[in-house]
């Protein structure tokens, strides 16, 4: 049973996932949505709700946009981490 509220789709996009207090890591987006995006991360150290910054670029064909979010870690495997952004209303 699907629970999202939001589509994902594939992602090609590069995000920079930082944690205050350590460098931050570039890293692979698998898919995105308004919500959510699920990266490859090995080792990064996160566990279930931490919160981290996000800035990552999403081309819309002539324009790209630069976004940056606040999200919680919602779950560690080994093949990445998926991350819930805060909400993007107002912004």
């Amino acid at each position: 049973m699907e629970r999202r509220l939001h589509t994902r789709h594939r992602a090609r996009t590069t995000v920079y996932i930082s944690v205050p207090g350590r460098p931050g890591k570039l890293c692979r987006a698998h898919n995105l949505s308004a919500n959510g995006v699920f990266i490859e991360t090995r080792n990064l150290g996160l566990s279930k709700g931490t919160i981290v910054e996000l800035a990552f670029a999403i081309n819309l064909g002539k324009v790209t946009k630069i976004h940056r979010r606040q999200a919680v870690v919602a779950h560690v495997s080994r093949g990445g981490t998926g991350l819930r952004m805060e909400s993007y209303g107002g912004r």
